[in-house]
């Protein structure tokens, strides 16, 4: 799914004066940490501060990535987890480390499709 929409909505609400910059360049301290030590550069320039380019953030959810759940994941690891494991979701969250902007920029499953192995029990 692609957020882009929301995204360009609160762009708009903030030039507009209907929204203050502050109220979404809220970035959690960990999230700012995690784009500045784990997060992939962009080439896309802060929507906001127009001063930082962004940075990605990709974190990944499933029920079958145990302690891996929740973590930030380099893009190039999603092509083999998505061989590893059956579904995943994906969620890159685009940051500017400058000015604190931060938005889900788009989420997506990922995996085989097939179900988990059942530990060499007969099917």
């Amino acid at each position: 799914m692609d957020y882009g929409l929301a995204k360009r909505a609160a762009i708009q609400s903030i030039r507009s004066g209907h929204m203050e910059s502050r109220d979404v360049c809220d970035a959690h301290p960990y999230l700012l940490r995690a784009a500045r030590t784990l997060g992939e550069p962009t080439d896309y320039s802060c929507p906001i501060c127009e001063r930082q380019n962004v940075t990605h953030v990709t974190y990944v959810y499933g029920d079958e990535l145990g302690r891996s759940a929740g973590r930030v994941k380099a893009s190039s690891d999603l092509v083999e987890m998505a061989r590893e494991y059956e579904e995943f979701r994906v969620y890159v969250v685009e940051v500017c480390q400058g000015c604190g902007w931060n938005h889900l920029a788009v989420s997506f499953l990922l995996g085989t499709g097939d179900p988990p192995a059942r530990g060499g029990l007969p099917g």
